[in-house]
């Protein structure tokens, strides 16, 4: 089993949890919010001499409230790679639509031959109208009365922009023409000529995955399609289920052959380890419903079950028994969290990609430390 580490890289708060203040009441300083950049790079050497396979990072924007102060984790990645010698580095996820498709692909590809192939391409579509719009692309949320339009604007954007990402990631010469892309542009004066293709400058040296969050019913259909690899996280286990066996079927009709139960698929926990399982619950449930302060109005939660046993609406707010119950945050003893992961492999057939994300919005980066250390010493050893 590959066990990777996923952390939001927020600023320590020493008012996380729920009631006020109210997420968009915060304002951090410039000073506050580099401090946390620092410290995740300071985390990321710290997975790998744990042991970790991977650490993933994350791509967000204007984001005054301090959650999430990455707004380029490629270019992260790569000051990260020069740290480390050994551990796989990746973005959950780049948000495609907020960078020019070609630019995107020449960095990632800079950042896959400068670390030697630890490169991991994560792809997304975003899940913010205040950083998609002034970006270049539109998403859907609970606020935004053009929401069904928005979500489909920027699939159609998604899905033309890694069509493009993968010709030039892949091939030494390459065009394309689509509704929203066209490269090269017609008519482009060279030398005496006129451009027909392009070729990327620099390409990958070394294989290289791709991985995309299953979220959402039209993304299960999409994702196996394409080859890419499997995301899957804030989920009702019997809705992974679900989701998990789908992607299996889908990938096996599309590529043929026989996908093995875990294979191309990662599955995202929150595990929180304490001497006890009631400490482990007072340790972590601040930083919990912090989280879900901040991420139920874009509709993260609508993974869990609801009270009628369907998924729950947007902008349900779950509590931490809730998120035990529906084993998304598997919180208590070392032993209750290898039980939990072990449940998983069952539950699937096989769990071959974990990543644990150890860092709740507004903790301190000792706390994040403590947990993976106890992790790759008191959990890794036993699954």
């Amino acid at each position: 089993m590959r066990v990777g580490a996923f952390l939001f890289g927020g600023v320590e708060m020493d008012d996380a949890g729920a009631g006020p203040p109210a997420p968009t009441d915060r304002r951090f300083s410039n000073e506050e919010m580099w401090s946390a950049s620092e410290q995740l790079l300071d985390a990321g050497v710290l997975a790998e001499k744990l042991g970790f396979d991977s650490f993933w990072l994350t791509e967000h924007h204007f984001q005054f409230e301090g959650y999430e102060v990455v707004p380029n984790g490629i270019m992260f990645g790569a000051i990260l790679a020069e740290r480390t010698e050994r551990i796989r580095i990746g973005s959950m996820l780049n948000i495609v639509g907020q960078w020019h498709p070609l630019r995107m692909a020449e960095d990632f590809a800079t950042l896959h031959n400068i670390s030697k192939g630890r490169g991991i391409l994560g792809v997304g579509r975003g899940t913010v109208p205040r950083e998609a719009e002034p970006l270049g692309t539109y998403i859907g949320s609970q606020d935004n009365p053009n929401a069904i339009e928005a979500d489909r604007l920027n699939r159609q954007q998604f899905d033309e922009a890694m069509e493009v990402i993968g010709l030039a990631l892949n091939n030494e010469r390459f065009s394309y023409k689509g509704d929203i892309y066209e490269f090269p542009p017609p008519g482009i004066p060279d030398r005496g000529g006129f451009v027909e293709e392009l070729t990327l400058v620099p390409r990958p040296l070394y294989p290289y995955e791709t991985w995309q969050a299953v979220t959402s019913p039209t993304s299960l259909e999409t994702v196996p399609t394409k080859g890419f690899g499997g995301v899957f996280w804030f989920k009702h286990y019997s809705f992974a289920k679900r989701f998990w066996d789908r992607y299996q079927e889908l990938h096996n009709e599309t590529h043929g052959g026989e996908l093995a139960p875990g294979e191309k698929r990662m599955l995202v926990i929150t595990p929180w380890i304490a001497d006890t399982k009631e400490q482990a619950m007072a340790e972590v449930r601040d930083g919990h419903d912090e989280m879900w302060k901040f991420l139920s109005p874009y509709g993260w939660s609508q993974g869990y079950m609801g009270p009628d046993g369907k998924p729950a609406p947007m902008g349900y707010t779950p509590t931490l028994e809730d998120s035990m119950e529906n084993k998304t945050w598997i919180v208590g003893t070392a032993d209750d969290v290898i039980e939990g992961i072990q449940f998983y492999a069952d539950l699937f057939g096989g769990l071959d990609n974990l990543t644990i994300f150890p860092h709740m919005p507004g903790d301190a980066y000792s706390k994040m430390s403590e947990q993976l250390t106890r992790f790759s010493e008191e959990v890794m050893p036993h699954i």
